[in-house]
């Protein structure tokens, strides 16, 4: 074996990265984002952005999700 670094062996994913350091963070949001996002919007009665970045709209649905209770 070789002591080399296996990124599959470390314990964090991408999914776990800060959405500030994502390198297509200002790329506007995904779809699956938009969708989900207009659903927890409508759930907590908050109002929908649909001009936020993939990394905003992280972070919006992780908001959301606290308020709302939904996820984690």
């Amino acid at each position: 074996m070789s002591d080399t670094h296996n990124p599959k062996s470390e314990p964090f994913s991408n999914a776990e990265k800060d959405p500030d350091d994502w390198t297509t963070g200002d790329e506007p949001m995904t779809g699956a984002q938009a969708s989900y996002l207009k659903t927890l919007s409508e759930e907590a009665g908050a109002e929908f952005d649909e001009s936020l970045t993939k990394a905003d709209a992280s972070k919006k649905i992780d908001a959301l999700q606290e308020q709302t209770g939904r996820g984690k």
